[in-house]
């Protein structure tokens, strides 16, 4: 009974460890973590700027942070060609005056200066629609000198 019992948590354990060395992580973006530290990333990987300024309560921001944000494609392309910004109107998070809006969510493409390439995006973009998007900016963004201005 004892050789039994050893022999069944010898195959449980081994089952955990095989399930728990199985996990693939899922990728997300990665977010820098406040708008200065954003900035200077940018500026010193010469990269376009995604700024989103969001809401926890606001039904698009989910929508946006629940499919676009979660697309594989878009989070290659957001980690790969863009430094990434998040501000959360509701966490009270720094956003510059000149990029406050009223409607959440908006998506602005900024240069590593923090100045706009275009006006923003506003709501839940899809991620087929934002994927083109972000291959306009990153091709006006390479057409401009190294500085980034």
């Amino acid at each position: 009974m004892r050789k039994l019992f050893l022999t069944l948590m010898m195959l449980f354990a081994t089952s955990l460890f095989a399930a728990q060395s199985t996990e693939v992580a899922v990728p997300s973006i990665n977010w820098a973590k406040d708008f200065a530290d954003g900035l200077k990333l940018a500026k010193e990987q010469n990269k376009p700027v995604l700024f989103v300024f969001s809401r926890h309560s606001c039904k698009y921001c989910v929508i946006l942070e629940e499919t676009t944000f979660k697309d594989t494609h878009v989070i290659a392309a957001l980690n790969r060609d863009y430094v990434s910004i998040v501000s959360y109107t509701d966490e009270q998070d720094y956003t510059p005056r000149e990029l406050w809006r009223s409607g959440t969510p908006t998506l602005w493409f900024l240069l590593p200066n923090g100045e706009p390439m275009f006006q923003p995006l506003v709501g839940a973009v899809d991620a087929s629609n934002f994927l083109k998007a972000l291959a306009i900016v990153k091709d006006e963004f390479a057409k401009m000198p190294k500085t980034g201005k």
